[in-house]
């Protein structure tokens, strides 16, 4: 049964894969959906609802359709200025609400083109206290592959959460501001099986492998495992795979999760 987060992290999860956001940003019933969720009560749901929004605007195409979706500026303005709302979610909404605002302002769009070269692919990069970095694991191939990464991850002190995308062997974690991202690389190398290289973006947009020094790194390692990590099914191999080979069918989405998806965001989702 769907219910608002699982719903919303499928998404985000397609989103992630640059070949779905064209089709997810053009489904009828998945942009009012989201604009939706940004108004949701629950923190879980909005943070997860802006991760997808950002994803979406990295391709350029998809910003104006996201910017004129009825009530899309509005929300992210009135999440910028909520004080109750935590800095992960006010630093995301402002990052996103720059972006699709930055290309009907000429002054804000040459701010913003030259802080978008940064060679990074930080979710929010702007939040002081946490950031998420984007890694590609070799080795992972099954999901006893994924459970010793879980296991590995979930005893690195500073890790915050993380998801996996199966078919294309990437995990996007979000750590603390501090922790050195070849801690992560260390502890995945611990394993024997599985290495890890980070994913960034060039000065051209495209997606480079940086390997990470993983000799000498020592890894501050949890005396207790915390309870929320990981965070459960964001991304299960099976719905991603499906998801993704519909995108290339159009006309078959009769029976597609994307459509089912939309049909819930728009349907049910009526605070």
């Amino acid at each position: 049964m769907m219910d608002a987060l699982s719903v919303v992290s499928q998404l985000r999860d397609l989103a992630s894969e640059p070949q779905n956001r064209e089709v997810i940003v053009q489904d009828q019933g998945c942009l009012p959906g989201l604009v939706l969720f940004l108004d949701h009560k629950d923190p879980e749901v909005i943070f997860a609802t802006l991760q997808t929004l950002r994803y979406l605007a990295e391709l350029s195409p998809n910003i104006p359709t996201m910017r004129n979706e009825l009530g899309m500026m509005v929300s992210l303005e009135n999440l910028i200025h909520r004080e109750e709302l935590s800095v992960d979610i006010t630093a995301l909404a402002q990052e996103v609400f720059g972006i699709l605002n930055a290309h009907v302002n000429p002054v804000l769009r040459t701010h913003e083109g030259e802080r978008r070269k940064k060679p990074q692919f930080f979710i929010n990069s702007s939040n002081k206290k946490s950031k998420s970095v984007t890694l590609h694991i070799q080795g992972l191939d099954s999901t006893d592959q994924r459970g010793l990464c879980e296991e590995a991850l979930l005893k690195v002190r500073g890790v915050i959460s993380f998801t996996f995308q199966m078919a294309s062997k990437r995990c996007t974690v979000r750590i603390r501001s501090d922790l050195p991202t070849e801690s992560l690389a260390s502890a995945i190398a611990a394993t024997k099986v599985l290495s890890a290289q980070q994913v960034v973006k060039n000065d051209t947009g495209e997606e480079v492998l940086i390997p990470l020094n993983t000799s000498g790194v020592k890894v501050q390692q949890n005396s207790t495992l915390p309870e929320y990590l990981p965070e459960e099914e964001e991304s299960p191999e099976r719905e991603v795979d499906r998801a993704i080979s519909r995108t290339t069918a159009k006309q078959d989405s009769s029976g597609s999760w994307l459509n089912a998806a939309a049909s819930f965001l728009s349907k049910t989702f009526y605070w």
